[in-house]
């Protein structure tokens, strides 16, 4: 059976940062497309940053670019997110997403597995 386990979150002063880990089972991480979508009280599910399968190819949103980055480690089965620089508007419950297809996308239609979700809240 597939699973997404999210880890990391937690409450952290704006400026600060957080590495979010996404756990898989049931599958390699490699040979899945990996993402992280964040879904922010009353606002619909974004896309933040993807891991293609293989290649390893990275995508960000344009709010996360330059703060963010993503990572996968093997050996461990498991994707990073490091978040830098955080800013109250990235405050969201943060799920990690997997789906079989090569292309670097965030569209949520495309994955069809899921994590329970982090929650990240970047506050003073």
């Amino acid at each position: 059976q597939l699973q997404l386990v999210e880890s990391g979150g937690g409450l952290v002063q704006p400026g600060g940062s957080l590495r979010l880990s996404c756990a898989a089972s049931g599958f390699t991480v490699d040979a899945y497309t990996i993402a992280w979508f964040r879904q922010a009280p009353g606002k619909e599910r974004e896309g933040v940053s993807c891991i293609s399968r293989r290649v390893g190819g990275t995508k960000y949103s344009d709010p996360v670019q330059g703060r963010f980055t993503i990572s996968r480690d093997n050996a461990k089965n498991t994707v990073y997110l490091q978040m830098n620089s955080l800013k109250p508007e990235d405050t969201a419950v943060y799920y990690c997403a997997a789906w079989t297809g090569y292309i670097v996308t965030m569209d949520p239609i495309r994955y069809n597995y899921w994590g329970q979700g982090t929650q990240v809240t970047v506050s003073s």
